[in-house]
């Protein structure tokens, strides 16, 4: 199809429209899906770390700590690097919906290889598959949710927080029962809950699709078939480069993270200048992407921090965090499900509050400054129990730095997502969602890296230098939020 996508039109009859809290029957649909996707995500993720450096005898892979946490950080980057795929395919040959449908497919084997393909190879094989996978669903799963909206509707960011909520609800129980099932059976049996868990959004969406309206299935700018061949060569190159780069050593398990982070940053300045410097953009489009520029740093900058819940904090509920819970020996990985626990308490809050507010709640770039403010106070409240020794530091301690990490995390995620889709080119809706996970991808890859600095001794003044940095770069992007205001050409 070569028509425009509705990006920013609703995407179904005004009466269908308030079937869901108030909001598109639509987002019913999609809210469920990426519920499943997100527990076998966060499920096999909440036990990764784990199987990567507990010994050999315990079930693990006996890696070095640190280089396993740079890995987990390089996998998630890798899955936000892969969303630009997951785009471009949308955007330019399947439309968002099959793009969808196939990336589930794709996720499901990768969770089925961690399962059943023992060592190195089950590791390797399962974390590229569900990291091809997941960046065509994310990606394409909030292009959707995007549709729903016009875009001044008032309810549309409160609407990426209701969306928020289910990818949470997932997120808190894959790690609990990933986690219990890995405590009585065994790493291999918790990746196989995982696979279960997304064959039921599979199965789930398979069979709702049907039901999905014609915009989602529009391809914004269709790719011309007689470039097939010439993407195809390119495609096939790349994996020719990728094989020999590893076969002949120069990526390894060592320096993996760094490569993805320079991919990450080269990826993302390559994006930003191919919508620039596109003739499908207008003017005022090209300014509202200028203004997403600093909203993509500070958004880096949080996600570096943020997603240290899988490398540091997970290194942290292993050694210094008191497991006990009535007698009972808590596994570690239960402690992924705080922050979505808190998520799905105060999802309805924010979105309520900035429903009431409407006209008069802070602008996005303000709501980014809160959120990065917040994610540095929450570092910071680790130092007073820093040095304390093996598992001295109370589970109530850490769930309450955990909320900081909540409260920071609905001031700017489901804002980067709604904005991104407000702030999108006509010609690159999906795309434009895809920008904003670079800058997950980036700050997940950092995260990984900067996991690498952290130890017992150096507590004090990890938390403490990334605190500070993540409150001044806050305070800087509020000073600077009249200007990018001016940019976004009446865009809150």
């Amino acid at each position: 199809m070569t028509s425009s996508p509705p990006s920013t039109q609703p995407a179904s009859a005004a009466p269908a429209r308030k079937a869901f809290f108030g909001h598109p029957r639509m987002l019913a649909n999609l809210f469920s899906v990426e519920l499943w996707e997100r527990f076998s995500f966060y499920g096999m993720q909440g036990i990764l770390l784990y199987y990567m450096y507990y010994s050999v005898t315990d079930g693990g892979l006996g890696m070095n700590e640190g280089v396993a946490a740079g890995l987990v950080g390089a996998y998630g980057g890798g899955v936000y690097l892969s969303t630009i795929l997951g785009a471009w395919v949308a955007d330019r040959i399947l439309g968002s919906e099959r793009t969808l449908f196939y990336s589930a497919i794709i996720i499901m084997l990768g969770h089925i290889s961690l399962s059943l393909v023992p060592g190195y190879a089950g590791l390797a094989i399962g974390l590229v598959l569900i990291a091809l996978g997941s960046g065509g669903l994310k990606a394409n799963a909030t292009a959707l949710v995007g549709t729903l909206y016009e875009e001044k509707d008032e309810r549309r960011d409160a609407g990426f927080s209701i969306f928020y909520m289910g990818i949470n609800i997932g997120g808190l129980i894959g790690p609990i029962l990933t986690g219990l099932v890995w405590n009585s059976m065994g790493f291999h049996f918790g990746f196989g809950l995982a696979a279960v868990g997304m064959a039921i959004g599979l199965a789930q969406y398979a069979a709702t699709r049907k039901h999905l309206p014609e915009s989602a299935h529009i391809v914004a700018n269709p790719l011309p078939k007689s470039k097939y061949a010439r993407m195809g060569g390119i495609a096939a190159a790349v994996l020719v480069v990728v094989a020999l780069a590893i076969g002949f050593g120069l990526v390894t398990s060592e320096n993996l993270v760094s490569v993805m982070a320079i991919l990450a940053l080269l990826a993302s300045i390559g994006y930003f200048a191919v919508i620039l410097t596109s003739k499908r953009v207008n003017t005022l489009e090209r300014r509202r992407v200028y203004s997403f520029m600093p909203l993509f740093v500070a958004s880096t900058a949080f996600w570096a921090l943020f997603q240290q819940q899988f490398t540091v904090v997970a290194l942290y509920a292993d050694s210094s965090l008191n497991l006990d819970l009535f007698g009972w020996q808590m596994p570690p990985s239960f402690v992924q499900s705080i922050n979505p626990i808190f998520i799905i308490i105060f999802a309805a809050v924010f979105a309520s509050m900035w429903t009431k507010l409407g006209t008069r709640q802070p602008g996005t770039p303000v709501k980014f400054a809160i959120g990065l403010a917040v994610m540095g106070l929450a570092f910071l409240a680790f130092i007073p129990f820093s040095g304390g020794g093996p598992n001295s530091t109370p589970l109530l301690a850490l769930a309450g730095i955990l909320l900081l990490f909540t409260f920071a995390e609905l001031s700017l995620s489901p804002i980067g997502l709604s904005a991104a889709t407000k702030l999108a080119p006509a010609a690159y809706p999906t795309q434009m969602v895809a920008l904003f996970y670079l800058s997950v991808s980036l700050g997940s890859t950092l995260s990984g890296w900067l996991a690498q600095f952290y130890s017992t001794e150096t507590e004090v003044s990890y938390f403490s230098f990334l605190g500070i940095a993540a409150i001044v770069l806050g305070i800087i992007l509020a000073l600077c939020a009249p200007s990018i205001k001016k940019l976004m050409g009446g865009v809150r």
